[in-house]
This record gives C-alpha cells, structure tokens and sequence, in this order.
C-alpha cells in the first residue's frame, strides 16, 4: 500500500469521487492517471488509423502481408498480459507499467528503420506485447488509486481515451491528406514521444507495494477461476459491439442503402459525443455484482433495438436512412454506456485485489480476442447476409447479456463480494 501523503491521498478517493461536475477527479493520483491515458490514446488512435498506409506506401509491403503482419502481431500480442499482470501483482504494478511504456518507445521508434516484411512484423509485435502487458499492469493502479470510486473512474477514464481517440482521428486523416513520406513518418515518431509523455505524466506518483494473498492459491489463480472465465467470455462477445458502428456500419451504408457517406462520419460523432458527455452518468449507481449484471443485460436489448433500426435503413430513400441509422446509432450507444459500466465494474469487481494484475491480463486477452474476430463475423453476418444478420448479432447480444446475472451469482458463491450476489 502506498504510504504517508499517499496513503492519506488515496483515502481521499475513497471518500469522495467527482468535483466541478465530474470534469475533474478529486485526487492529483487519478488526474495524473487520465492524463497519461489521454496522451497515450491519442498517439495510438492517430497511429492505428495509418499504420497500414506506412506499411503499403512507406515500407512499400504488399497489401497482403500487411494484413498477415497486422493479424500475427495482434495474436502475439494476446498471450502477453497474463504472465505481466502477475509480475506487476508481485513486485508492483507501477515499475512494471513504465517499463511496458519505454518498450513501446523503443519498438514503436524502430518502425522508422523498417524496411522489410519481417522487420515490421518483428516491431508491430513487440509494440502489440508491451501493449498488452501495459494493459494488465495498468488495471492494478486504477482500481488501487479509484479506491470505491473505480466504476466512475473507470468510466471517466474511458470518456477520456473516447475524446482524445477523436482528436487521434483527426490528425491521422491530416496525415494521411498530406500522403507523404515524411508525414507518416512524422506521426510514427510523435507516436513514439506520446509514450514518453505518459510516462512523465506519471512522476510522482507513488510506488504500490503488492497486497498478500489471503490463502495459498497457486501462480494461476485467474486462470482456475472458472467464473471469472465464462465472464471474460461473454463479455468478450458482448465488446464486439464496439466494432458493429466502426466496421459493419460504414459497410453497410456504402454497400446496402442509399444514405450519403457523410452519414458515417455522423453516426460516429453522435456516438463519441454521447460516450465522453454519459457515460459517467451512466456509471452512476451501477456498483455491486448485481447491478452490474441489470446494466449488461439492459445493454443487449439496446444492442438488438438499434441493430433492428440501422438495418431497416437499407431500402428506404436517403434521407429516411440518415434518419433511420442515427436513431438506430443512438439506442445503439446506449446500450454501449451500459455495457461499458457493467464490464468495468465487473472486471475489478470479480477479481481479488492481491491478483489484479493477473485478472486484467485474462480481461485483456478476452477483449483481444474479440477485436480479432469481429470484423470477421460481423462481415459475414451483418454486411454479408444483411438484415436477418444484423437481427442475429443482436441476439446473440441479448443471449449474453441476459446470461450475465447468472454468471455473476455463479461467482459469487465462490468468493466474498461486498454487494450481496452471492
């Protein structure tokens, strides 16, 4: 535990969550902890919407190993939170989170020296593994620092990388507009910089001694814990719905209606808008196993309602469909706000405080698994198959989300919880 001015901090957070009307969290720890993750978002939004641009035009590979470079760097990527997550569970989250940073410096640096097929698979995975492992030993120190604010915090945190995920956007597409060497180039460095200033960011922030385990459990105990597990899987299917209006509705608007391409743009305005302006709201009162479990399941419904919705735009005349997807994009969003407070409550919730780490990592890998397969089968299904798709997806949202309450009564028979679902 952190001690002195930082232990009196911290129980500060506990104390007392928003001030100036959520725009700012109380603690100097959890602002320092928003303002890394903001840097950090907005130097990975801006590269990931390029990254494969720089490879075609830059390092000059075929499409096609683009794609397979990508896609093995992603997989790779997967397996690295787990055993990171125990590493910062056991000699601190802090050290191991900084380290993970200065790695990806280095390999996200290196880029700028590729000039082959395998030196760019060999960069994109360490970036990929670092990532990842960042991932898992960032998860302690934001459930250390949010003390029994973590729902709002998570959820202010995640409002935060939405925004600046947005101005990450918004400099790719100048980047990519100018087209050029030189620019690209330029973006993979402030990339690399964006990871230095997070780690700056973080100075003064104090060392977290790791908590003892309350019983003798073994090295492995995320990965015995077999509610927790069938939670990271249904969770994992219920993430996929943040690729349905990034993937499957620019498709489906260009290839099945008669909607302007201006509208995509617009449907992912209004959903960045209502993600950074409710989602803290949102998270309000959505503490404890149970009313965790209502907000997922609230949430699949939502996600069936507006898949229905955007699917009905295709036939209908332009305007109609405009008209038809925002109304569908915006139920969508909500059901996006419910998930998202469910998830993350959930997430530290069900995981014991001594294994955090641990426990983020097996979160990680299910979220990771989930942006790998979803472009795949929401194409299959959704831009594909059409309408009937899209009505499928949305129930196997409902499915997963109404299958929730039941898991989080599982896995509370199997451990304490403060919130009375076992």
């Amino acid at each position: 535990m952190p001690t002195d001015g930082a232990a009196r901090e911290v129980g500060d957070v506990r104390r007392s969550w928003p001030v100036r009307r959520g725009l700012l969290p109380e603690s100097g720890y959890q602002r320092k902890l928003a303002l890394a993750g903001f840097v950090n978002q907005l130097g990975t939004a801006a590269f990931l919407a390029t990254m494969p641009l720089y490879a075609l035009r830059v390092i000059q590979l075929p499409i096609g190993q683009v794609g397979l470079g990508l896609g093995l760097a992603a997989v790779a990527g997967l397996f690295a939170g787990i055993p990171v997550g125990h590493l910062a569970d056991r000699y601190g989250p802090l050290g191991i989170f900084l380290l993970t940073l200065v790695i990806q410096m280095v390999s996200m640096t290196s880029l700028l020296f590729a000039h082959s097929f395998w030196w760019f698979v060999l960069a994109m995975t360490v970036t990929d593994l670092a990532g990842s492992a960042g991932g898992a030993a960032r998860g302690p120190l934001i459930r250390r620092f949010g003390g029994d604010a973590v729902p709002e915090f998570r959820s202010y945190l995640r409002s935060v990388a939405t925004l600046a995920g947005t101005f990450g956007a918004l400099a790719a597409g100048v980047v990519v507009q100018i087209d050029s060497a030189t620019a690209y180039r330029a973006l993979i460095l402030g990339n690399a910089l964006t990871f230095v200033a997070s780690a700056a960011a973080l100075v003064g922030l104090p060392t977290l001694e790791p908590l003892p385990s309350p019983r003798d459990e073994g090295r492995w105990v995320a990965l015995k814990d077999s509610p927790y597990l069938v939670f990271v899987v249904l969770d994992g299917v219920m993430w996929i719905q943040g690729e349905v209006l990034t993937f499957a509705l620019p498709l489906w608007v260009v290839l099945h209606t008669d909607a302007p391409r201006w509208c995509i743009g617009l449907a992912i305005a209004v959903n960045t808008v209502m993600v950074v302006l409710l989602q803290m709201r949102a998270s309000r009162g959505v503490q404890g196993g149970r009313r965790a479990g209502q907000a997922v399941r609230r949430s699949g419904f939502a996600f069936l309602i507006g898949m229905a919705v955007i699917a009905t735009a295709s036939g209908a005349p332009g305007w109609a469909a405009v008209v038809l997807m925002m109304v569908g994009v915006a139920v969508h969003t909500v059901g996006e706000l419910w998930h998202a407070a469910g998830s993350l409550e959930l997430r530290f919730r069900l995981a014991p405080a001594h294994a955090q780490g641990q426990y983020s990592g097996v979160f990680g890998m299910g979220m990771g698994l989930c942006y790998v397969i979803a472009p795949g089968l929401l194409g299959m299904l959704c831009v594909t198959w059409g309408t009937p798709g899209w009505l499928l997806m949305g129930g196997v949202f409902v499915v997963s989300g109404v299958a929730m309450p039941y898991v989080i009564r599982w896995a509370g028979r199997s451990r304490e919880l403060s919130d009375g679902v076992g």
